[in-house]
């Protein structure tokens, strides 16, 4: 019995990250452009909540700071950007957006959010928006898919419009720089 559970342990982590990467599109990089000043797209993504979230939309009149990856990798610098985050206390809104674009992830969707929901408390769930299919293809065109490895992040304004950017990893001078914006957009 153990080794079945095992072996379909095993087998769900693998077709996880073959998802994960054909949904990345590892032969389709795009790079990014200059951002600032550009409406942030309509998107429609689910929450871990299992509530369809539209973005900008549903942070109207307030600062948002995204937070979006596009492979599982990218959870590290994620991670390191919500402490950061945390510890700075922005006047703003965390959301983290996976991104996951293609068809087979778009058909395994429900699975790849219950492995998702096993390894991030229910307590953060409705700050996780998940893109999946065109909005995430959207997305990606938007922000660029090198280094697919750094969180791209950014700061969107309550009117949509993106104020601040960054794609190069966590970096203590650049939060900083990310909360003087947030300030800014008060």
């Amino acid at each position: 019995m153990t080794r079945i559970v095992m072996a379909t342990s095993i087998l769900g982590s693998v077709l996880l990250s073959l998802a994960l990467m054909a949904g990345c599109g590892a032969g389709n990089i795009v790079a990014s452009g200059p951002l600032v000043g550009k409406l942030f797209p309509t998107v429609t993504g689910t929450s871990l909540m299992d509530e369809q979230v539209t973005l900008p939309k549903e942070f109207e009149g307030g600062v948002a700071i995204y937070m979006i990856g596009y492979v599982q990798q990218t959870q590290f610098d994620i991670d390191r950007w919500t402490i950061g985050l945390l510890q700075v206390g922005p006047e703003a809104s965390i959301v983290e957006i996976p991104t996951i674009s293609g068809l087979v992830p778009t058909f395994m969707s429900g699975w790849i959010d219950d492995g998702m929901r096993s390894g991030i408390p229910k307590e953060d769930w409705p700050s996780v928006i998940t893109l999946y299919g065109n909005g995430a293809g959207v997305v990606a065109s938007l922000t660029g898919t090198e280094n697919p490895q750094n969180a791209r992040v950014l700061v969107v304004d309550g009117n949509g419009v993106i104020r601040w950017f960054w794609d190069q990893g966590f970096s203590a001078k650049r939060l900083l720089e990310l909360n003087s914006i947030v300030d800014q957009c008060q």
